[in-house]
């Protein structure tokens, strides 16, 4: 029994640390995923009960961007629904490809994603968001409509793709597209969890420990981003980080 409580603290320290890179960054759930398996759980439940704490840590991360004035909102309306609708997607196929392939696909994007992080700089820390007023193309709304069916699929890493597509195609600051990011994937997490659940793929015990270690690490996140003068810098580094981290857990060469 004693074993089995050291299982479930780990499941909660492991929440803790999901909930700080995914706020910041993204790609939590490459921490998430495999601590529920480990606790028992189908490769399938595993993937459906995560979505239990992604959604809280990113209610406590918004209301946190929100009360420090860091959660803007501009244009946000015409990037959720097309990711919603995607989501809807991803979550009804994820039982049907192969997860061995999806790792292979994942961990090459991931590889390209690290060299956009690296060589690109200034418009990663850019101090002012451009964003260009009005209805995105139809290009944007078609990728973030991609991004939804990636994030209704898996959702790990979807942070990371978000951020990439706010910061360097839509030309917001890092610290405004987390806020947004927040919105967009807790409003895909919602559809995803309901299909799962109505297929009675969650197993709501796990997911509830987790999501408490997931809310208190969103919430020391988004604390940290609203009130660090040079958190741009901060998150750029643990992007990195958490790139390295995802692409190594993806082919295989990272143990857990």
């Amino acid at each position: 029994m004693a074993a089995r409580w050291t299982i479930y603290l780990l499941a909660l320290l492991a929440g803790i640390v999901a909930g700080i890179i995914n706020t910041l960054a993204g790609s939590g759930s490459l921490i998430t995923l495999p601590m529920l398996i480990f606790l028992g759980l189908p490769a399938n439940v595993a993937n459906a009960t995560n979505r239990v704490g992604v959604i809280l840590q990113n209610v406590i991360g918004i209301t946190t961007f929100q009360r420090g004035g860091k959660l803007h909102l501009a244009g946000v309306k015409w990037l959720v629904p097309p990711a919603v609708a995607g989501a809807v997607v991803g979550a009804l196929i994820a039982r049907s490809l192969d997860a061995e392939a999806m790792n292979t696909v994942i961990g090459a994007v991931m590889v390209l994603m690290l060299g956009v992080v690296l060589f690109n700089p200034e418009r990663w820390l850019r101090s002012r968001s451009e964003v260009k007023p009005g209805r995105p193309n139809a290009g944007v709304l078609a990728l973030f409509f991609a991004l939804g069916v990636y994030g209704g699929f898996i959702q790990a890493g979807v942070g990371v793709f978000l951020l990439a597509a706010m910061v360097l195609g839509l030309g917001y600051t890092l610290v405004d597209a987390n806020g947004i990011k927040l919105v967009i994937v807790l409003s895909f997490a919602l559809v995803s969890l309901a299909i799962f659940a109505s297929g009675g793929q969650v197993n709501w015990a796990l997911g509830v420990l987790m999501a408490v270690g997931q809310g208190a690490g969103a919430w020391l996140a988004a604390r940290f981003a609203v009130k660090n003068k040079n958190a741009n810098v901060w998150v750029r580094r643990l992007l990195i980080v958490v790139i390295i981290a995802s692409i190594l857990k993806l082919f295989g060469l990272l143990p857990l």
